[in-house]
């Protein structure tokens, strides 16, 4: 289960907002690292690749592991170029798509938000429960 529209644009306000707070740093790095697949709208998919590939950076040239430049004018810069020109992110973007860059999510996003949302990026759901879902779907549209 990969998170859905609400979480994900908590995680995306979460990086785009807080990246001074040198609490979050470590955190943004993380999620930074993570694959797109953990997010099920397609919008917010490539909002999270333009973030990741835009900040990444080489420690060398080397087989060094990558980083991201979190935090600072560079930061600032990829998050403001994307809300003024929102088709650098993607042909299809819209200001209303790039609008959750910069908004802080709240203060009901911690570090306890965090953890469960790394446990939702990677979670699969139980087969039992998938089973289940379809079985009744199937029933809903025999009725119809």
């Amino acid at each position: 289960m990969a998170l859905d529209q609400d979480w994900g644009a908590k995680m995306l306000g979460l990086v785009t907002s807080r990246y001074n707070d040198r609490h979050w740093r470590k955190k943004i790095e993380k999620t930074l690292s993570l694959t797109p697949a953990g997010l099920t709208d397609e919008t917010q998919r490539q909002l999270f690749v333009y973030l990741k590939t835009r900040l990444k950076a080489y420690k060398s040239f080397r087989a060094d592991p990558d980083s991201w430049i979190v935090g600072g004018y560079a930061t600032q810069e990829v998050i403001e170029r994307a809300r003024f020109d929102p088709t650098t992110v993607g042909p299809s973007m819209t200001k209303e798509d790039v609008a959750v860059f910069g908004k802080d999510p709240g203060p009901d996003v911690d570090m306890a938000w965090w953890d469960e949302m790394l446990v939702q990026w990677f979670e699969q759901p139980d087969e039992a429960e998938a089973e289940t879902e379809t079985l009744s779907e199937d029933a809903e549209e025999t009725k119809s």
